[in-house]
């Protein structure tokens, strides 16, 4: 295998093909309509379905149909269209289905713009619809990243059988990278023991999410906050760098990450023991490891490209053993790395008497 330049958005429309995708459902948005145009065309060469649904909401009902035969499937879109996706998402984890979501986050609230950000946060891992259930979400900061995530969704949906999303912005779904596309997987043709096709020969099988007695519909949440609890225990993915000695660990995911990464470099060179904590996972949150690094930290700095969703989930995990601090741009402006180590600087400077004992401060760091 070689390393070729691709676009991000065909490059993991391509990585699920491969990963043996079955059937792809769904409506053009940018910045992620690449995605759709590719699969447009691969889906049908390979023999394989693929429909341009009149709507994001028909899209998300397609998956469901089809996910209920155990097939691979997928749709796409990007802020507005999965929060029209909302319903049937919580369907689909209502129903127990395995399916995979890629979302290209773009500018918001409402129509916003096209340009890249991460205001998707909160949408996709606190419920992705209504109910008690978090999908598993997965956020890469590279293209070869973003290919290798990719098939690992659909092993983890199949797995759990529960809803992945990959979560990527406008900026990694529209660059050009360098990048290696995995072999083409060969799969076992039986269906899983649970799908639908046909009731010769075995019992029926019944697929819902609709339990009219409460006390049914809770045995069913229980279940499912199990489920989600054996995630959290085995699935929790995140990388670091310089974080072994480092007073400040700055935090961010996605393209931030890659500011963020660039940032901590400069710092260090300037003689900082700055780090940089990305996660992988961000449902379930790598919270275990977060909280390891936060008695040996002065401070923690949350980059991302919103006005903070993120720095939630890391103040539960750090909790009062240090201040955390926020730096962000919102609307799809770029931020820079030279803003970063602004706020990284600020952060320090604000917290190098409370390295003991630190009570936290909610302070916000921009430039």
């Amino acid at each position: 295998m070689t390393r070729e330049l691709l676009k991000g958005n065909e490059a993991i429309a391509e990585a699920a093909v491969r990963a043996g995708l079955d059937a792809y459902f769904g409506y053009p948005i940018t910045p992620q309509t690449e995605l759709l145009e590719y699969l447009a065309r691969r889906m049908p060469e390979l023999g394989r379905a693929f429909v341009q649904a009149e709507s994001e909401v028909a899209a998300i009902n397609m998956v469901y149909g089809a996910a209920c035969t155990g097939k691979r499937v997928m749709t796409s879109s990007s802020g507005p269209g999965i929060s029209l996706m909302q319903e049937g998402l919580s369907y689909l984890a209502g129903a127990e289905l395995p399916a995979v979501v890629v979302d290209v986050m773009r500018g918001g609230p409402g129509l916003g713009n096209i340009a890249a950000c991460q205001s998707d946060y909160f949408q996709v891992t606190r419920s992705a619809g209504h109910g008690d259930f978090r999908p598993l979400t997965l956020a890469p900061a590279t293209i070869q990243e973003a290919i290798d995530l990719t098939g690992l969704a659909f092993d983890l949906a199949e797995r759990y059988r529960m809803l992945v999303i990959l979560l990527v912005d406008g900026n990694l779904g529209q660059m050009m990278e360098p990048a290696e596309l995995p072999p083409f997987r060969q799969r076992e043709p039986s269906l899983p023991e649970w799908a639908l096709g046909g009731a010769e020969g075995r019992p029926p099988r019944i697929i819902t999410s609709i339990y009219l007695q409460p006390e049914a519909l809770e045995r069913h949440n229980l279940a499912l906050q199990a489920k989600l609890a054996a995630i959290a225990e085995r699935e929790q993915r995140s990388s670091g760098m310089y974080l072994e000695d480092a007073d400040l660990i700055v935090v961010a995911f996605g393209s931030a990450a890659r500011v963020a990464q660039n940032a901590v470099e400069a710092a260090r060179a300037r003689g900082m023991a700055v780090g940089l904590f990305r996660p992988i996972t961000l449902s379930p949150f790598p919270s275990r490891r977060l909280a390891r690094l936060a008695p040996r930290a002065r401070a923690f700095l949350v980059v991302e490209m919103n006005a903070g969703q993120m720095i939630e989930d890391v103040r539960l995990a750090v909790g009062e053993r240090a201040p955390v601090r926020f730096y962000g741009r919102m609307g799809g402006v770029e931020m820079l790395p030279d803003e970063v180590v602004q706020a990284i600087e600020q952060t320090m400077h604000d917290t190098r008497v409370t390295k003991n004992g630190a009570r936290r401060l909610d302070v916000e760091v921009r430039s």
